[in-house]
């Protein structure tokens, strides 16, 4: 049980951090960065927002009781720009991410070995986080190198900066063994 409880909230945390990066990514371009695409067959951060969105959104509502994949949701609509603002945006991040929240916080280690389904195939509720937790790092990574490449000044690193391994490892190894999660001391540097 405690090992359960110790996977939901390691889940909370993890999805918080890429969270926080995709945001933080976000903020270091102009408004219309968000909107660029380089071709007609790349997507632009705002259509990845619009797909985070729309997935989290089908994935998590009536999570436990419902395919998470929703009559109402047309995924492919997802792929086309439709969001104008910046405002825009960051309203459908936000409301993505907390229909994710919600559910995950109800959620009870009991609940980890039932039975969900997504497209009429059956995931543990375990498996189901794990995809989604794979999925929506994926994107994020796309949000942040696109973002690092139509930044037109100098980039806030979101990890380990450039050639500052050798500081990073020193300054970890100088403190004292702990356990905790990562995500803590990230967390505190990406706010």
């Amino acid at each position: 049980m405690e090992i359960n409880n110790n996977y939901l909230e390691s889940v909370k945390r993890l999805f918080l951090y890429y969270k926080t990066i995709g945001e933080k990514a976000m903020n270091q371009l102009e408004p219309e960065q968000l909107f660029f695409a380089a071709n007609e067959d790349t997507n632009s951060i705002a259509v990845i927002v619009q797909h985070l969105s729309g997935n989290m959104l089908s994935r998590w509502t009536d999570f436990l009781t419902s395919d998470g994949e929703k009559e109402w949701r047309n995924r492919d609509s997802e792929f086309e720009t439709v969001l104008k603002t910046k405002d825009e945006l960051l309203n459908i991040w936000e409301k993505g991410w907390d229909c994710l929240f919600q559910a995950i916080n109800s959620l009870t280690p009991e609940q980890l070995t039932q039975i969900v389904y997504i497209r009429n195939e059956g995931h543990t509720v375990l498996d189901a986080i794990n995809r989604q937790l794979a999925h929506y790092p994926y994107h994020i990574g796309q949000i942040v190198f696109y973002a690092k490449m139509l930044k037109q000044t100098e980039w806030d690193s979101l990890s380990i900066p450039k050639n500052k391994s050798g500081d990073y490892n020193a300054d970890k190894f100088s403190k004292e063994k702990s356990t905790k999660y990562f995500t803590d001391d990230e967390l505190n540097k990406l706010k």
